[in-house]
């Protein structure tokens, strides 16, 4: 009892003195390392705070608020004293902010801990309440206008700024939401201190800090990211969703979301955030179902799109205030769709996209396709827009609406992707972000197209459309255009590349039969570096689409019927012999000499491979065989040990047999393991 305050009081004095040390002489700040500007570390000098609060709950807090009212108060004096303030102003001014951090950051750290108000007391509850009222008291000073101008530079009060956001997180997490409850002690001391009725009036709060800082610092990244998160948090819980959409502020910003009232978003550095911002403005916008609410918000795009829509001029429509507009609204328009949860929404807005506006992003494709400052965006805008999640892109039976979208998607890709393999990129040019990652997009896209499942792609070649067909010819010239070690090299090309040749092997395979040789060949030998990848997702992904290419080829072996494909097949295998065995190879090495963590994924083609490949097979037993050398005993071993891998094995790939091969081969591998 009496060692615990002592040590928080004495960590808590030391923070204050550091804060004064860093405001000393040059040579002492460079000593010295400010974890304010660390978040790693300051995480890690808060952390055990907590605890050990939690056994003095009282006297830590009165302890806290002993140091922050003073600190609160002389920094409220000093921001009055009228510019240009003396140097020794300045300097204390910067200590209070950086000590009021501190404090700040405590009270966050103290609040967050306690999980949920029904775990807390009432005395706990209660010393949450005075921690929490302090500190609102902070932000209807630090907000006014001429505070703001006079401080937003200086890095202490972005500290303030930061540790403020924090704590109202913090408070987020444990007062507001669907755990909280509005009859919590908290909001009657909240009520009694600082006038605020309710716990509504409290969120209104919450919110005019978020609107403040999306006006008033949009020149600093790390407030708006932290800002727009929790605005964010906010809107994602169910009931504090519901209760934001009461609050005026949020039908402000729903009402004023552009860069007029808030700068940040022509700030190119938050040219990211800018898709954040607009899913979670979207997501408030969609509780609500009215389609006039939706058709008002849309009116600034609606208006932006017009204006691009009627430049006639391709000088003009390459000129730098159109391509920053491009950029920021692809971005935007992203946002909207991700926002896009149901059925009815995906609808609302393909309908508000399809077919006014899409020429210009198909205009923007073919003009800007070496920038991607712009292609990125445009690329990741159709990625989101032709992705089936949550079942939203459902549409009527007698609706053209998959067809059509896949066409203007695929002809985005085509328009990219042609321009782009005829592009040179610079020497010394980053080839990731000048290339790979565009084509990593085109890969994504025909993906999560191809796998939606709203559209019937057999149409296509019925009437004779090639929006198919020129989409997959583009698309893998763009995979052959990489050099393999640069897929492996690049970790979102590798994974989206895989998942392409998964779904291609799985629900194309005719198509990719129908390849030159040197196509394929190509293809199976980037599966077969894949097999051998740490990563587990890809190398299990490459033997299902390895098992998807083997049973095919096994099947057409059966047929009795002689195809065309399955004399394509033979034509491939007559200039490639090692096609399929080198596969098997490299399978059969990998699971009896390596420790593979899925083993069962890298077992399903094998079977396909055997039965197709029976000679190899019988060559490479021969030669492991023959690699025991004079040891008896071994041989037989092993030799046994092949026959039950094939033990109740038949000639087919039917489930059942299927299973029986994989329970063969655990028990074969076990074995193989003992004798090695």
């Amino acid at each position: 009892e009496s060692f615990v305050p002592q040590v928080i009081k004495s960590f808590i004095h030391s923070r204050m003195e550091l804060v004064r040390a860093l405001q000393g002489s040059a040579d002492a700040r460079a000593e010295l390392d400010d974890p304010l500007d660390n978040e790693e570390q300051l995480t890690e000098q808060l952390d055990t705070l907590p605890s050990l609060c939690r056994f003095q709950l009282q006297e830590s807090s009165a302890y806290v608020l002993s140091l922050f009212e003073p600190c609160a108060q002389t920094y409220s004096q000093l921001l009055a004293v009228p510019e240009p303030c003396p140097a020794d102003v300045e300097a204390k001014m910067s200590e209070c902010e950086g000590m009021l951090a501190w404090l700040v950051y405590i009270i966050g750290t103290v609040l967050g801990s306690h999980l949920t108000p029904s775990s807390n007391s009432d005395a706990q509850q209660l010393v949450d309440a005075e921690l929490t009222a302090i500190v609102l008291q902070l932000l209807s000073l630090l907000d006014q206008p001429s505070h703001v101008q006079k401080r937003w530079a200086h890095r202490s009060n972005q500290h303030l700024e930061l540790a403020l956001i924090f704590c109202m997180q913090q408070f987020r997490k444990v007062y507001v939401g669907d755990q909280a409850t509005a009859s919590s002690k908290v909001y009657a001391v909240l009520k009694e201190r600082l006038n605020l009725a309710d716990h509504m009036a409290v969120l209104s709060v919450l919110v005019n800090k978020i609107v403040a800082n999306l006006k008033l610092r949009s020149e600093w990244l790390d407030i708006t990211e932290k800002t727009l998160a929790l605005l964010a948090d906010l809107s994602s819980g169910y009931s504090s969703g519901k209760m934001l959409l009461k609050l005026e502020g949020v039908h402000f910003i729903l009402a004023n979301h552009t860069s007029a009232e808030f700068p940040f978003l022509d700030v190119a550095a938050n040219s990211r955030l800018r898709t954040t911002f607009y899913s979670t403005l979207c997501k408030l916008l969609f509780s609500d179902d009215s389609t006039l609410k939706f058709k008002q918000f849309m009116a600034p795009f609606t208006e932006l799109l017009t204006q691009l829509r009627e430049q006639t001029s391709q000088e003009a429509f390459q000129s730098p205030n159109v391509c920053k507009a491009l950029i920021g609204l692809l971005r935007d328009l992203r946002g909207v769709v991700s926002a896009c949860s149901s059925r009815r929404t995906y609808t609302l807005f393909f309908e508000w996209i399809y077919p006014d506006f899409t020429p210009v992003l198909q205009r923007a494709a073919a003009t800007y396709y070496a920038m991607p400052e712009v292609t990125t965006p445009l690329l990741k805008l159709y990625a989101e827009l032709v992705y089936n999640k949550a079942q939203r892109l459902t549409f009527d039976s007698s609706s053209p609406n998959g067809i059509l979208l896949f066409r203007d998607a695929s002809s985005i890709v085509v328009s990219y992707g042609n321009a782009i393999l005829k592009h040179q990129v610079s020497a010394g040019a980053d080839m990731y972000a000048a290339k790979y990652k565009g084509i990593s997009l085109c890969m994504l896209l025909l993906t999560r197209a191809l796998s939606g499942n709203y559209v019937n792609f057999g149409v296509f070649a019925l009437y004779g459309d090639r929006a198919l067909s020129d989409c997959l010819e583009v698309t893998l010239q763009l995979c052959l255009s990489m050099k393999l070690e640069d897929i492996m090299a690049y970790t979102k090309v590798c994974k989206a590349y895989f998942a392409l040749m998964e779904l291609l092997m799985r629900n194309h395979t005719a198509m990719l039969v129908e390849l030159d040789t040197a196509v394929l060949r190509h293809i199976c030998a980037s599966l077969q570096e894949g097999l051998k990848s740490h990563e587990v997702a890809i190398s299990s992904q490459c033997a299902a689409a390895l098992e998807h290419l083997a049973a095919y080829h096994y099947r057409q072996l059966a047929d009795d019927r002689d195809t065309r494909l399955k004399q394509q097949l033979a034509n491939h295998l007559s200039r490639e012999p090692e096609l399929f065995s080198s596969q098997l190879a490299v399978l059969l090495n990998l699971i009896v000499f390596e420790d593979c963590p899925n083993q069962w994924s890298l077992s399903r083609p094998l079977l396909a491979l055997i039965l197709s490949n029976d000679e190899f097979f019988k060559s490479w037993k021969a030669s492991i065989l023959a690699q025991q050398g004079n040891n008896l005993e071994r041989q037989q071993k092993l030799s046994s040990a092949f026959d039950k891998l094939m033990h109740e094995v038949q000639p087919n790939l039917e489930a059942k047999n299927r299973d029986k091969f994989t329970q063969n081969l655990s028990v074969f591998r076990h074995e193989l393991k003992n004798l090695f």
